[in-house]
Formats: structure tokens, C-alpha cells, sequence
């Protein structure tokens, strides 16, 4: 199985197992992108450009379902809660980790 090495913030949390509820490891977007990244940034290999970590959650968190305007320029502030539900639907936000990694954690 092929190996490649992503850098996560010392503090984010483990990966959980596959199925389980997602934490904010960040691992799965710093491996590569979701469909709707991959139309926006162009690339389908992370890290995520919208990947975001929170110093006071102490996880990572996905900036299209936060803040969809900062990544989707002219969108209108209106329209920002109706295009974050629809993302989170199309990546199934909140449906459980569904990344096969296995992460482990280097020298």
C-alpha cells in the first residue's frame, strides 16, 4: 500500500475508524479534496485550501460549511446558510468518517 505523508497540527485528534463520527482530524482532507473543493480550487489532491483549524476547538474544520462566502467569492450574504446546507449534503457532512486511511504518527 502506497505511503504519503500529510502534516496535521500537533493538537488535532486522532483519526477515528472508518464509520465512526467525524472529530476533525483533518486527515481525509489533507489527503484529498471533497467534490465541491475539487470544482472550486481546481485540484483534486489535498491539502483542502478550505481545510481550517481551530485553536479553540482544537480540531479542523471545513470553511465551505462555515463560511461559504470567504471561499466563494460574490456570493451573496443571503444565500450563505442555503449554500452551507447544500454542501454539507453533497459531502455528507456529518454522516461519519468515510476515509480508508490509516494514519499513524511519524518521527
Amino acid at each position: 500500500m502506497p505511503r504519503e505523508i500529510i502534516h496535521l497540527h500537533l493538537a488535532a485528534p486522532a483519526k477515528p475508524q472508518e464509520g465512526q463520527l467525524c472529530n476533525g482530524c483533518g486527515v481525509c482532507c489533507m489527503l484529498e479534496t471533497c467534490p465541491a473543493a475539487r470544482l472550486r480550487f481546481m485540484q483534486k489532491l489535498g491539502p483542502c485550501p478550505a481545510l481550517e483549524w481551530s485553536d479553540q476547538a482544537m480540531r479542523y474544520y471545513c470553511g465551505f460549511l462555515l463560511d461559504p462566502g470567504q471561499y466563494l467569492p460574490g456570493l451573496p450574504h443571503a444565500a450563505e446558510r442555503l449554500v452551507s446546507a447544500a454542501l454539507a449534503r453533497w459531502i455528507a457532512a456529518g454522516q461519519g468518517c468515510d476515509c480508508s486511511a490509516e494514519a499513524e504518527l511519524g518521527a
